[in-house]
């Protein structure tokens, strides 16, 4: 059955811890406190706009990550899941509510947490090293932390491409240099939005299994967002199911299947099912 009880806190669940973590406890606790969020809809004017002119993405959201969680969204398209990591992340300001990272407000962007979009945007005219390199660079640390680079390239198994340029790249290829290009910086939250999105439909199995690999190994928080309801199950110990916009929460699956993962367990098939009913399509399972 659906919680109708959507304006209460949803706890986290106990993180699984997974040995060996070369950073255990470098995960980062995210709490979202009565959010909710607007925009002024196109043509209709910014900080003067009328209510009716005002679009709600978020409603009263309370959501908490605990350090070194997995947590994926789930929603119809257009409900306000990318609106909620781009809170997340600091791009811009909650129109009301809070968002805390470690007990402290959220209010810039932050090396320590860093986005993974669905495409990759490298430079094309720079190599896989140095476009791993630019996060490091920007912050003045390239010359003494350089060393990083090659470290994140090393876990996501690129480093006999270091020198390559994003042309001669696979898709896949191109999503673990963006993903080495957010690890060099050693963040504590991953927000993942739609990060395996454009690729082919094998590699995206694959990259799956390797970014979970990549959280356990490495002990950040992360969150993600994805329209495919068994990656989001596959993946992530919580998955929050959102209803239409305003965004506000329907239910949150727990997945307590240990790590390394079977998709053709029942379990996972029992999760779908449920996800599937609470999204509006039940009677196709």
């Amino acid at each position: 059955m659906v919680n109708t009880a959507t304006a209460a806190r949803v706890p986290p669940a106990t993180p699984q811890r997974f040995p060996p973590a070369a950073n255990d406890g470098a995960g980062a606790r995210i709490e979202v406190q009565g959010v909710s969020h607007w925009f002024a809809q196109r043509g209709q004017g910014g900080a003067g706009a009328s209510e009716a002119a005002r679009l709600q993405v978020i409603e009263a959201l309370d959501l908490e990550i605990a350090a070194g969680e997995f947590v994926a969204l789930l929603g119809p398209s257009g409900c306000g899941k990318s609106s909620l990591l781009r809170l997340v992340a600091g791009l811009e300001p909650a129109s009301a509510g809070q968002l805390l990272q470690d007990g402290k407000p959220i209010t810039d962007p932050d090396p320590s947490r860093i986005v993974v979009f669905q495409d990759p945007t490298l430079f094309p005219w720079r190599s896989v090293r140095d476009n791993v390199a630019l996060g490091l660079q920007a912050r003045g640390l390239l010359k003494t932390q350089g060393h990083r680079v090659d470290e994140a390239l090393a876990l996501v198994g690129l480093e006999a491409f270091a020198r390559a340029l994003p042309h001669e790249l696979s898709g896949g290829m191109a999503q673990r240099v963006a993903l080495a290009r957010a690890l060099v910086n050693d963040p504590r939250l991953l927000v993942l939005d739609e990060p395996l999105g454009k690729l082919d439909s094998l590699t995206r199995l694959t990259m799956q299994t390797e970014l979970v690999a990549l959280w356990q190994r490495q002990g950040f928080s992360a969150l993600l967002v994805t329209h495919d309801v068994e990656e989001a199950l596959f993946m992530a110990q919580r998955v929050v199911v959102f209803s239409e916009r305003p965004a506000r929460i329907r239910e949150v699956l727990v997945n307590d299947l240990p790590y390394p993962r079977h998709r053709g367990d029942p379990r996972l098939a029992e999760l779908r099912r449920q996800a599937l009913a609470l999204l509006g399509l039940g009677d196709s399972w």
